[in-house]
């Protein structure tokens, strides 16, 4: 994927993602990145047929019959169709034979969709713009709201970090904007309508420009003006990525039109809300919601994948969306919540020789969380005061969406033979993802797969890294099993830190022994350690 120029300085979009707030924005050239494909990265149920039932013979004609309502979210986004799908198109038909030799990818992308579908094809009727735009998504992300792709873009929409910020869709420890559904939709809406008013209209060229830039479509419409060459999309000189992102979402939208005429079995989608947003009364815990919704966890994290944590964003907005169904009993369980069960605080009493640095590695959250829990202006502390520390409610491995659950298990797939050796990594001052690769004779993008990162993300000193290699760099490792009791005081992080290794693996050794519970004195443990180290 590549970056291009854009006009005054403005941070660039990746391929899914620069936007336009409306057509006077000040933005002449924005950027996008494209989105890594991950057409081979899925998984889903397979969805179930639609039936009509057949008329009977002796069925009195209708005299006058009401109009239609389409049965599902599909229907309505092909009632909404406005470009030209031409299957003799080689360039279409290239994408379009490809998904039907590969039925089962549409089957379980549209199966992720169902969540958002509904949603996001009402914005698109609400603008009055082409159907075909809802599916977007499918050639962005394939709907996989925690897609991050090597160009650093985020989200069904695939944001990079400094477009996503342009454009409001704030970026912290506890949140990422760019994986929010709604605004993350109408933002890429908004910008989609922006180009498509700056080449007067032409959809084409606007999805085009999405992906590479308006800039780079500019230059190609230039290019045949000169030589007299027509300047719609088909005849333009575009990247080669470009040349195959229109005509893909085109093919999808032309099977989706006759799906009936191939094998192919989309999810039925119905044409209703699937989720809904509520109030939280302020910051609380995912897990306390999922069971004021009586819903499942997972279900609460795919609906609002911008969390990256155990709960929500501590400054707001204090709402979250559960599903649609789940409303009514939601609204009663959190009128009986008591004020002080949204969200587990622990009490920490500075010693001598803490820094907010040192104290937020112990808890696993930032020292900028740390500060702002407690209200403080600066960094300076002091032995014996008494700071609050954010805490989940449940043990790390529940929140099995969250971000640090998801780069564990990242982190722990990057195996690729018996003879790799893990290492834990802690990046120096000066450290590039360069420098890394190099010293463990790997590759920059192996490094960066392993630990769910882009090459274009910064380093920070201290951040640990993890690393696959069969060179041991004079780093001896020895791992034995080690059986652990239980003493009076210990916890998991205690227990993880005396030991060297990570309160989740000590979670995963011992999954049937701990089931959530607390630790009890006498209870033995099983561990793996690296008595080198």
């Amino acid at each position: 994927m590549k970056l291009l120029p854009v006009c005054l300085l403005i941070p660039v979009l990746s391929a899914c993602s620069v936007l336009q707030p409306n057509t006077s924005s000040p933005l002449e050239d924005p950027q996008a990145l494209s989105a890594e494909n991950q057409e081979n990265q899925l998984t889903a149920d397979e969805s179930e047929a639609l039936s009509v039932a057949p008329e009977t013979e002796d069925q009195e004609p209708a005299t006058e019959e009401p109009a239609l309502v389409p049965a599902t979210s599909w229907d309505r986004i092909v009632d909404q169709f406005e470009l030209a799908h031409d299957p003799s198109n080689a360039r279409m038909k290239r994408h379009m034979d490809w998904y039907v030799r590969h039925p089962r990818h549409l089957e379980q992308v549209s199966d992720r969709a169902r969540r958002y579908l509904h949603y996001i094809v009402s914005e698109v009727q609400r603008r009055d713009i082409p159907g075909e735009l809802a599916l977007l998504p499918i050639v962005e992300s394939a709907f996989d709201p925690f897609a991050y792709s090597h160009g650093r873009a985020a989200g069904v929409w695939q944001f990079i970090p400094s477009t996503g910020k342009a454009y409001g869709l704030h970026q912290d420890w506890w949140h990422d904007g760019r994986r929010d559904i709604r605004s993350a939709t109408n933002a890429a809406l908004d910008y989609l309508e922006y180009l498509a008013g700056r080449f007067d209209g032409d959809w084409m060229l606007a999805l085009a420009s999405y992906n590479s830039g308006a800039g780079t479509v500019r230059k190609a419409i230039r290019k045949n003006s000169k030589k007299g060459l027509p300047t719609d999309f088909w005849s333009l000189d575009l990247p080669k990525e470009t040349r195959a992102y229109v005509p893909k979402l085109i093919a999808i939208s032309y099977l989706l039109e006759h799906r009936d005429e191939f094998d192919i079995a989309w999810k039925p989608v119905e044409d209703a809300p699937y989720f809904a947003a509520v109030p939280t009364g302020g910051q609380i815990d995912l897990s306390q919601v999922a069971e004021l919704a009586e819903t499942d966890l997972d279900e609460i994290y795919r609906l609002n994948p911008q969390f990256n944590r155990w709960a929500t964003h501590p400054d707001g907005p204090h709402e979250v969306l559960i599903p649609a169904t789940q409303e009514v009993i939601y609204q009663q369980n959190l009128a009986e919540l008591a004020d002080d069960a949204r969200l587990k605080w622990n009490r920490y009493v500075v010693r001598s020789g803490d820094s907010l640095i040192s104290i937020a590695r112990k808890h696993n959250i930032t020292a900028d969380v740390v500060r702002s829990a407690n209200q403080l202006s600066s960094n300076t502390i002091y032995a014996g005061q008494q700071l609050l520390i954010p805490s989940a409610l449940k043990s790390g491995s529940s929140y099995n969406l969250s971000l640090s659950e998801r780069l564990n298990r990242k982190q722990s797939a990057g195996r690729s033979s018996n003879r790799s050796q893990r290492v834990d990594y802690r990046v120096k001052d000066g450290d590039s993802f360069w420098k890394i690769a190099r010293k463990y004779d790997t590759s920059v993008s192996k490094l960066t797969g392993w630990n769910g990162m882009a090459p274009g993300d910064p380093l920070r000193v201290g951040q640990k890294l993890t690393i696959w290699t069969t060179k041991s760099n004079g780093q001896r490792e020895e791992v034995r099993k080690v059986f652990y009791q239980v003493r009076s005081g210990d916890n998991l992080s205690t227990i993880a830190s005396r030991f060297n290794v990570k309160v989740s693996e000590i979670e995963r050794w011992n999954a049937s022994k701990l089931g959530g519970r607390y630790l009890k004195p006498g209870q033995n443990l099983t561990l793996y350690v690296d008595v080198i180290r």
